[in-house]
């Protein structure tokens, strides 16, 4: 077997030595340069930052319409959530720090305080105020909150007093009491004085038109129907009335009025009265009958404060216009006019 020698020359090491440690020295020192330089520049980028900007007005906008305007400045928000006094404040900005008009680097937190709308601890005093306005409160702070903490128990009880119709009179539970959780509020509300007194209006020998125009104002219960004219008779008037003029009833007493026809009507005009059925109401709501023409015009043919029960109403319309009742300004009913 044959052997191979190795010969370690020591002299041959220390020959070469010292070129391979000053290369590596100098690799050493480069690499510490480079790294230094590369964080020096990454360090004076970010103080420098970026671009100058002005903050915005955002208070009292909506916080979508917000975010936009902060978006265009290259501004970013940090929201706050708080509860306001009013239902109709949820999702606006209440407050914003920087104020409006600070001039600020782009990237900056702006902090924005929103509005959850209105939180509810103590029951209202609703006495005094309007039925109706009282409802249309409630259904707004139920959909600013998400729940309904508060709501009416139905069927409202009524009772005759001073105050005007629809006025709450009474409450419960009684103003300032504590909300523990979901409550159900009592009214008593008016129905007017019992047994009010009103004088009928002189209604004959008024146009269609005008009688219309005085209903709305009397405060009174009405009917209306229609015979065919006689010979001699102005057209589309009252020739009749019952009770008749001057005579003082109850404010729930019928006036009937009879009407006649038009001297005449066009191939394309129809002369009728409406019709509908209503509820009765404790107290008399605002009603009005329009016509849509068949052009689209609208028309109003009366607007009154009524109690309830048949509700009639003379026309002289185009053929196919479209009838609409409305009850506090709320669509009930529609028919196209025979």
């Amino acid at each position: 077997m044959k052997l191979f020698k190795f010969n370690f020359n020591l002299e041959s090491l220390e020959k070469y030595q010292p070129n391979s440690l000053r290369f590596f020295i100098v690799m050493s020192v480069a690499l510490v340069v480079i790294v230094g330089i590369v964080a020096m520049s990454i360090f004076f980028l970010a103080v420098r930052g970026g671009e100058q900007t002005l903050v915005p007005e955002l208070r009292g906008k909506e916080l979508a319409e917000a975010l936009l305007e902060m978006q265009v400045k290259e501004l970013y928000p940090r929201i706050q959530l708080r509860y306001s006094q009013s239902a109709k404040d949820k999702g606006q900005i209440l407050e914003q720090d920087p104020v409006a008009g600070t001039i600020v680097k782009a990237g900056r937190r702006i902090r924005l305080v929103v509005s959850q709308g209105v939180i509810v601890n103590r029951v209202e005093n609703y006495i005094g105020r309007n039925i109706e306005d009282v409802r249309i409160d409630l259904q707004a702070l139920a959909a600013s909150s998400g729940s309904v903490l508060l709501s009416l128990r139905e069927p409202l009880m009524f009772d005759f007093s001073s105050e005007t119709p629809g006025t709450i009179i009474r409450q419960k539970p009684e103003p300032g009491s504590d909300i523990s959780g979901p409550t159900r509020l009592e009214f008593v509300v008016s129905r007017g004085q019992e047994n009010t007194l009103v004088t009928v209006p002189q209604f004959v020998s008024l146009t269609v038109a005008s009688a219309l125009e005085q209903i709305g104002k009397a405060g009174i219960d009405f009917e209306f129907s229609i015979r065919e004219r006689h010979e001699g008779e102005k057209g589309e008037t009252v020739v009749s009335q019952n009770p008749p003029a001057g005579v003082s009833v109850t404010s729930n007493v019928v006036v009937y009025l009879t009407v006649n026809t038009p001297a005449r009507l066009g191939d394309n005009e129809i002369f009728g009265v409406f019709e509908y059925s209503m509820p009765k109401n404790p107290y008399p709501l605002p009603v009005r009958l329009e016509a849509q023409l068949p052009s689209g015009e609208r028309t109003r043919i009366l607007e009154v404060e009524y109690p309830g029960g048949k509700f009639t109403a003379p026309y002289h319309l185009p053929l196919n216009s479209v009838l609409v009742l409305y009850l506090m300004n709320r669509e009930i009913y529609r028919e196209t006019a025979p």
